[in-house]
């Protein structure tokens, strides 16, 4: 499966648009990394347990736009898009979104 933030995939021709696909994450942010976080906010530096949970949520919503992309026959997903919320109660919720369109190549 190619998958591209372009419109199109150069060298190939899109021959069918399956429709547009999307994968949705909502993972919650636990105590002990907001506390982690706060220190690192008040010293400096980056927050690796917030870093390794955008990258769990971002990988998990490519994931499951890709799956729902092959269950339509597409070989492709292109126009992708990845777009990232906080929700809930003080903001203790992570909602990731990939969307792209599903397309069959020649």
């Amino acid at each position: 499966m190619i998958l591209t933030t372009t419109p199109t995939i150069e060298g190939r021709t899109i021959v069918e648009y399956k429709g547009v696909v999307f994968g949705e994450v909502i993972a919650g942010v636990n105590f002990l990394r907001d506390f982690a976080a706060s220190i690192r906010n008040i010293v400096g530096g980056r927050s690796g347990s917030y870093e390794e949970e955008l990258i769990t949520a971002r990988t998990q919503a490519m994931e499951e736009m890709t799956s729902r992309a092959a269950r339509l026959g597409a070989d492709a997903v292109v126009g992708i898009d990845i777009d990232y919320e906080v929700l809930g109660e003080n903001n203790a919720m992570l909602m990731v979104t990939a969307s792209g369109t599903a397309v069959k190549l020649a």
